[in-house]
C-alpha cells in the first residue's frame, strides 16, 4: 500500500526509520532488529540512502526488498539526487519498481567529497518532478519544524517546501525536535502557506550525549531548557540517560498523539530496543 494511503486509512500512523549496514555480510544480522520491529506493527518502514556510491545503494534496495517480502511490512525508500544523474536514478527507480517497491522519500541529499557531484538535479522539488513524470510512486518529502539550516529564515524554507509538495509530495516527515511547540508551530504556517499533506513527527530518543549532539549540529534542532537539564544530569550515567531519554521521548510523543498528530516516525538507530520501549509507553494510545 502506498503510503499517503495510510493516513486515510487510520490515525495516527506509526513508523520507523533504520539504515543499512555498512559491510555486505553485515546486512544479516539486521534481521534481529527487523523481527522485533515487525512485532510491533508498524505501518511502515523507512530505510535511508547514503550520500553516495552503488555499494550504498545497493544495500538500502535490498534491504527494503527484506522489509516488504519477508516481513510483509510496506518500506519506503530514501532516494538522494545531489550526487546522481538522471540515468542513475531511473535506474534505481526501474530496480525498485521491479520489486514492487512504490513509496519513495525524495531527497536533495548533501554533498560527499568522495563522490563526484552531478548537475541533474539541483533540489530535492527537481527529484520530485522527476520521478513523478517517470512513474506512478508514491512520494514523501522531509520538513524542518525549525528551518532547514540554509535557508535565510522560515519564509523561505516554507516557500521551498511548498514547491516541494506543489511538484508532487503526498506525505511529510518531519526533521527531528525536541521541542513539540515548534512542531505546532511550524503545522499552522504549513496550513496557512495552503499544504495539505499528511506531517509525521520524527522523534529521536537521546541514548547518548555525543550523538544528539552531533545530530543537533547537522540538523539545527533547538534544546529545550527542560531537555539540556535532562543531558547535563545524567550525561556520565549511560544507563540513567538512556532512562531519562526514553521518558523524554515518550512524553513527546503523548503530547503530540493529544494534539492529533497525524504520525509518529521513530529514528531507531537500528535499536530495537529503543523502538520496543517507546512502542511499550503508549501501546495504549495508538
Amino acid at each position: 500500500m502506498k503510503i499517503e494511503s495510510k493516513f486515510q486509512k487510520k490515525k495516527p500512523v506509526l513508523s520507523f526509520e533504520i539504515f543499512p549496514p555498512k559491510r555486505d555480510k553485515a546486512i544479516q544480522n539486521i534481521d534481529e532488529t527487523l523481527a522485533i520491529l515487525s512485532e510491533l506493527n508498524p505501518d511502515f518502514i523507512s530505510v535511508t540512502f547514503g550520500a553516495g556510491g552503488s555499494h550504498t545503494n545497493n544495500q538500502t534496495v535490498e534491504l527494503a526488498k527484506r522489509i516488504k517480502h519477508q516481513y510483509g511490512i510496506d518500506p519506503l525508500v530514501h532516494l538522494t539526487c545531489l550526487n546522481h544523474s538522471k540515468f542513475e536514478i531511473c535506474e534505481l527507480l526501474e530496480e525498485l519498481r521491479a520489486a514492487d517497491i512504490d513509496s519513495i522519500l525524495a531527497l536533495r541529499g548533501d554533498a560527499n567529497p568522495a563522490v563526484e557531484a552531478k548537475k541533474d538535479f539541483r533540489y530535492a522539488s527537481d527529484l520530485v518532478k522527476f520521478i513523478r513524470q517517470y512513474g506512478d510512486f508514491s512520494i514523501s518529502g522531509a520538513c524542518y519544524p525549525e528551518c532547514h539550516t540554509e535557508s535565510k529564515n522560515k519564509v523561505e524554507d516554507i516557500a521551498h517546501l511548498k514547491e516541494k509538495v506543489d511538484s508532487g509530495v503526498q506525505h511529510l516527515i518531519s526533521q527531528l525536535f525536541f521541542d513539540n511547540n515548534a512542531f505546532y508551530s511550524f503545522q499552522e504556517h504549513i496550513q496557512i502557506a495552503g499544504m495539505h499533506v499528511p506531517v509525521e513527527a520524527g522523534i529521536m530518543p537521546v541514548i547518548n550525549k555525543s550523538q544528539i549532539e552531533r545530530m543537533v549540529t547537522l540538523c539545527g534542532a533547538s534544546l529545550p531548557e527542560k531537555f539540556s537539564r535532562v543531558m547535563h544530569k545524567y550525561e556520565d550515567n549511560k544507563e540513567a540517560l538512556f532512562d531519562a531519554g526514553m521518558a523524554y521521548a515518550i512524553n513527546q510523543i503523548v503530547d503530540l498523539l493529544a494534539h492529533d498528530v497525524d504520525g509518529i516516525h521513530i529514528y531507531t538507530m537500528n535499536n530495537p530496543i529503543v523502538a520496543k520501549r517507546i512502542c511499550d509507553g503508549i501501546k495504549n494510545l495508538i
